[in-house]
This record gives structure tokens, sequence and C-alpha cells, in this order.
């Protein structure tokens, strides 16, 4: 059967891949547009498979807030490329998996795609049409009864946050602008965790196996050791855990000192539950 140059099109109209695409598609289903759709489609599950090792560290983190902001969803989907991050077929990928994460609260990627077969068949396309790896790497859902989530998205769409605030949503209107300061705060300096108490006790114990061993290299007596090495693990806790860090609009007090500013004026006991930060190209957790 003779491949013309409307057929090609008419493909092309069906599945955006491109021209030179289509028509091998086209002579492989000997014109068959339905056959060769799936050929597409079969193209688009090899470049999976072809690509599976390559490293995909561009791409887009999205969030949406829902059940009047006592919900937060924020997703990361990734590509190899900022070329195609900033393509419209990957930008609507992208929006259509964080409404599916949204509608159908999957547990899993793997739950994603079993409970959304049109995101599955969607992602296959798009793999055949661009040639890249792309991939949803992570999403979170962050839930609370009697608070309010706050979410950020740096512009560019590369960083974003959900902070999660306990007993919050009856000052949710007068809270807002704290709520994105803090959001923005953890966006900017990269807290490990909230609370010290929180701070893994593997990564105490090299914080201060480190700080002694510098102590040691100086010449300090071995029976201070301890002791300095203390003073330096709080210094430690006041750059990485949110409560104690500097709040970066007012260095001159600590994010702590900004809640219990705002609870002292509102008669509220606001507290923050949890924070999820994704950024592209950060390890995945």
């Amino acid at each position: 059967m003779e491949i013309t140059a409307a057929l090609v099109n008419q493909l092309r109209q069906k599945t955006g891949a491109g021209m030179m695409d289509c028509k091998k598609a086209l002579i492989e289903a000997n014109g068959d547009i339905e056959k060769a759709i799936e050929v597409l489609r079969k193209k688009g599950a090899a470049v999976a498979a072809k690509r599976a090792e390559r490293s995909a560290n561009e791409g887009l983190v999205l969030s949406k807030l829902i059940d009047d902001e006592k919900t937060g969803v924020i997703v990361e989907v990734n590509c190899e490329t900022d070329f195609v991050a900033k393509s419209e077929d990957f930008v609507n990928f992208a929006n259509k998996v964080l409404d599916a994460v949204v509608k159908t609260n999957p547990s899993s990627v793997d739950e994603l795609f079993e409970k959304n077969p049109e995101l599955k068949t969607m992602h296959t396309d798009l793999l055949g049409k661009i040639g890249e790896k792309i991939e949803v790497s992570r999403f979170s859902v962050e839930k609370t009864d009697d608070g309010l989530v706050v979410d950020y998205i740096h512009p560019g769409s590369k960083l974003g946050v959900l902070v999660t605030f306990e007993k919050a949503y009856s000052a949710k209107d007068n809270f807002a602008s704290v709520g994105k300061d803090i959001a923005m705060q953890i966006a900017a300096m990269k807290p490990i965790c909230t609370y010290r108490e929180e701070v893994p006790k593997d990564i105490v114990d090299k914080e201060m196996e480190i700080y002694k061993e510098l102590a040691r290299k100086e010449g300090k007596p071995e029976n201070i050791l301890e002791k300095i090495a203390s003073g330096k693990l709080n210094k430690f806790y006041q750059e990485n855990c949110l409560i104690e860090q500097a709040y970066i609009k007012d260095n001159s007090k600590t994010v702590g000192d900004l809640i219990k500013e705002f609870n002292s004026k509102n008669g509220t006991e606001i507290k923050i539950k949890d924070f999820r930060r994704y950024h592209l190209g950060d390890e995945k957790k």
C-alpha cells in the first residue's frame, strides 16, 4: 500500500509523533492507521526499556491544595533535558499526573498507573514521541483534620514545598502569609527535619565523631572533647532543624519564635506537623 503524505499527516494528528516515525510505523503496519498507532506505542515501551538506566534529573515539581486546604498534594515528574521539561506535551503530562494523584490517592507510582490506565497510555505515547526517559519519581499526599496545608512552588517549578500545620484551621486567613513565609523558608534553607528530636541517630553520631576528631587534631584535651562536640552539635541543630533556623526575613528571630509570636497574638496553638521539600536532582525519599 502506498504511504501518502496525507496518511502520514493523519497519523501525526492522532499521535503527535514525528513525521519519519509515523512514516516508518505506517510502512510496518502496511498502511493500517490503528496498527501504526500500536507500533508507535510499542516504540514508546522500547524507549522506556532502552532509557531505563539514563538519569532523568530535569522536569517539574507541581502541587495542589484541596479539601479547603486540609489536603495537599505534591508531585515530581522527571525527564532528561530542560528543553523537554518546558514542552507543552510534558507539561500536560505532569499536570495529568498531579490530577490523577488528587483523584485516586494512590500509595505508589505503580498503583498510580494501575488506577489510571489512560495515564499509562499517555506516558507510553509520550516516550515514543519524545524519545527521552520520562518518569513519575515521587509524590506525597498530606492531610490534616484541624490544621492547614500550605504549598509553595518556586518560579521555574523545579523546587516545591508542602507544609502541614496542626491546629491552624481556625486562624486560616490570618495565618496564610506566615504559613507561606515558612514554606519559602524551607525552600531556601533546606532543613532536614522540623525538630532536633527528629534528626536520625546515625547523623547525630556521625556529626559528634567529626567534631571530636577536629577538636582532637587541634590538640584539645580528651576529657573536654564531648563538651566541645556538643556545643558544635547545637549549631548543627540551629542550621538544620526548621524550628531553630534563623528566620530568613528577620534573622533576629527563629522560625519557632515566629510561630510563638503568632500564637500569642491570636490565642492559637499552631504547630508545624511535617513538611515535604521536592527539588529536582535531590535524592528521592
